[in-house]
């Protein structure tokens, strides 16, 4: 049997997400709300050496993000912070994550509430993620690209640029 190149399967996983994504994550979100009291997720400010901050674009939203996802039943929120990072990026923590703020993210769901944790020091391998994930790049905090959703600006003003906290995502 003759297998694709990675790179044709990444870019038929991203087809295959971009095309049904958007009918099976309304109903994701349906079931979570449903069979969780409340919902958890995390996100990650990673900094090289030089500053610049780590963001990636999901095959299945639009936009610039920090690294990030839900908190798995029986997981810690740190665990999730460095999983998500891990998969998401290839940057592997060689210490735990900081908590750096705390927010409630009422758009998706009442109960619903973010972490942000930061990542100074990694170590660097392959994404473990295949087709969520199309791009993840470096960037100055004050050269970010368009398009950076609105909740990872806050964050960014709230660490780089000293903006006032917002308690809401």
């Amino acid at each position: 049997m003759v297998q694709a190149p990675p790179m044709a399967y990444e870019a038929t996983m991203t087809t295959w997400r971009r095309h049904i994504e958007p009918f099976t994550r309304p109903l994701f979100f349906v079931v979570s709300r449903l069979t969780r009291g409340m919902t958890l997720g995390v996100r990650v400010v990673a900094r090289d050496r030089a500053g610049r901050i780590m963001l990636v674009r999901h095959t299945y939203l639009e936009g610039w993000w920090l690294p990030g996802g839900g908190v798995d039943r029986g997981e810690t929120v740190q665990d999730a912070a460095v999983r998500e990072l891990r998969e998401e990026t290839g940057l592997i923590a060689s210490g735990p994550p900081r908590l750096l703020s705390v927010h409630s993210n009422h758009r998706f769901f009442p109960n619903d509430h973010v972490l942000v944790f930061a990542v100074d020091a990694f170590e660097v391998e392959d994404r473990t993620s295949q087709g969520e994930i199309s791009d993840a790049e470096w960037f100055a905090p004050d050269a970010l690209p368009g398009g950076v959703t609105a909740a990872t600006q806050r964050r960014l003003d709230e660490i780089f640029r000293g903006a006032p906290p917002d308690p809401l995502w």
